[in-house]
C-alpha cells in the first residue's frame, strides 16, 4: 500500500491551531477505509456542541456509510463531477437546517448555525486524522424526497468524510485540482473595517 502524504500545510499570517492549519478538502479518499461507530459518534458530538441562536440547535444530519442504501441515495443525488470522486468516501453526511419549526415559526439563523455545526464536525474530523469535503452540487429536492424530509427542513450541503487516498486515482482535471497549491485571499481583502 502506498503511503499518502495528507499534509497540505501553508504559511499563515498568524499562528493557528493545528486542525485549522492542516485542514483541506480532498477529493481522493481511500476506498477501503471505514468510519467506525465511535468515530462517527465523536464527529456528531462535536457538531452537537456548536453554538446556535437561542440554543435551538436547528441542525439535522443524514449519515450514510459507504455500502449502504442511504449512501447510494445520497451519491445518486450528487451532481456533476462530485459523483466521480465521492463514492470513495467512507461516509456522506447530508447537512440539513430546520429553517421553519414544526409550529411554523421561521428560524432565520438556522443555516448560519448549521454552518457552525458542520465546521465543528470538520475540525474534529481533522483532529482525528480524517478529512472532509463540503459539497454544494446536489439535487436537494431528490434528497428531501429520498429521506422524507418535511417542509422547513432544508438540505444545505453534503459532507464527504474519510481517509485521504491516492490523488493519481482521480480523473483529470480533478487530479490536477487535488495537488494544486492551496491559497486564500489576503486579510486586507476580506476585512472591511478594523478599528
Amino acid at each position: 500500500m502506498t503511503l499518502v502524504d495528507t499534509s497540505r500545510h501553508v504559511p499563515t499570517d498568524a499562528p493557528l491551531i493545528a486542525p485549522l492549519v492542516e485542514r483541506w478538502s480532498p477529493r481522493a479518499y481511500d476506498p477501503t477505509a471505514e468510519l467506525s461507530e465511535e468515530s462517527l459518534r465523536t464527529l456528531l458530538e462535536a457538531a452537537r456542541w456548536a453554538p446556535s441562536a437561542n440554543n435551538v440547535q436547528p441542525w439535522r444530519f443524514i449519515v450514510a456509510r459507504r455500502g449502504s442504501e442511504a449512501f447510494t441515495a445520497v451519491h445518486d443525488a450528487l451532481m456533476g463531477f462530485n459523483q466521480a470522486w465521492a463514492d470513495s468516501a467512507a461516509a456522506l453526511v447530508v447537512n440539513v437546517a430546520e429553517t421553519v419549526d414544526e409550529a411554523g415559526t421561521p428560524r432565520p439563523w438556522a443555516k448560519y448555525d448549521l454552518g457552525q455545526a458542520v465546521a465543528y464536525m470538520s475540525l474534529q474530523a481533522q483532529h482525528d486524522g480524517l478529512h472532509t469535503h463540503q459539497m454544494g452540487g446536489f439535487d436537494a429536492a431528490r434528497l428531501a424526497e429520498a429521506f422524507g424530509l418535511r417542509a422547513g427542513l432544508d438540505v444545505v450541503s453534503v459532507t464527504a468524510i474519510g481517509k485521504v487516498g491516492d490523488a493519481s486515482a482521480l480523473p483529470e482535471p480533478l487530479r490536477e485540482r487535488e495537488v494544486a497549491p492551496r491559497s486564500r485571499k489576503p486579510l486586507d481583502e476580506i476585512v472591511i473595517a478594523a478599528a
